[in-house]
């Protein structure tokens, strides 16, 4: 193996090294509270360690260029990584904080926590520059994942994880169940999509693959426009929101799939424009 520093000097090695120091710094602060039980801050904690690792990793294979051994894209790769990351550190940095901080905050145990939600926003701030430093440039499509659509698929996946983590209550309802499946197929293909890129499978496709992705986010953009409509029509139906209404409370968790949905709309949609230019 040999040593390429620039993986460290660079503009992205230093957004990569400061995303290590931050995640890092984070979890051992949220750590040394011992306040972080409960799927809330289960997941912020292991947003914050899966982070801290595969972005060590990746300095570490760019060091000794050990890379190019992968059977996969590595550019694919680190341009899908560094945009979840960001989806992920930007969530536990509104989750934590909503959930553990309490007003006021005068205790040891409070600032500790505090100076952590301010880490995993800096952090939160390295990948989204690693993602703009490492996004490709216009007509550049040598790397999909890195280019809009790429990056748009990311985040499509990303909130659909959101909406089924939210799902409650939707089993005997024809509409809601119609919206479960529009969440899950959709899921399913830009999850396949995003793993046969980095697997460089897509060239055994048997059909072209730019007009392919276009009908597909066509598909998915009607597909979720009836969520659109039908979620929040089947969810609130002769529903007024109950008081109170806590943090597990259905109603809330109902209208953060309808805001979600409106989301993924919307991602679909700018997804469609930049593929068609891309193709025609």
């Amino acid at each position: 193996a040999t040593v390429n520093l620039r993986a460290l000097t660079s503009w992205v090695g230093i957004a990569r090294l400061f995303a290590v120091v931050l995640s890092c710094l984070t979890f051992s602060l949220v750590a040394s509270t011992g306040h972080f039980e409960g799927p809330y801050g289960t997941w912020c904690m292991f947003t914050w360690c899966f982070c801290f690792i595969v972005t060590l990793l990746v300095l570490l294979l760019e060091l000794l260029e050990l890379y190019p051994l992968l059977p996969l894209s590595w550019d694919d790769f680190t341009s899908a990584f560094s945009m979840l990351a960001t989806l992920m550190v930007f969530t536990s940095s509104v989750v934590f904080p909503a959930t553990f901080i309490s007003s006021p905050c005068s205790s040891n145990q409070c600032a500790r926590q505090a100076v952590a939600t301010t880490t995993s926003c800096l952090c939160f701030l390295a990948y989204a520059v690693e993602v703009s430093l490492t996004r490709a440039k216009p007509g550049d499509i040598s790397s999909f994942l890195s280019t809009v659509p790429g990056l748009l698929k990311v985040f499509e996946a990303y909130v659909a994880c959101l909406i089924f983590s939210l799902l409650d209550e939707y089993t005997g309802k024809p509409g809601l169940m119609w919206c479960v499946a529009v969440y899950s197929i959709c899921f399913i293909f830009t999850l396949l999509i995003i793993i046969f890129t980095i697997g460089r499978c897509l060239t055994y496709i048997p059909c072209p693959l730019e007009k392919m992705l276009v009908g597909y986010n066509l598909l998915a953009l009607l597909m979720y426009f009836t969520a659109m409509v039908l979620w929040p029509l089947y969810s609130f139906q002769g529903q007024s929101r109950p008081d109170p209404c806590g943090t597990h409370c259905s109603w809330n968790k109902h209208l953060g799939i309808t805001f979600l949905t409106i989301f993924n709309l919307i991602a679909y949609l700018v997804d469609l424009v930049y593929s068609t230019r891309m193709v025609f």
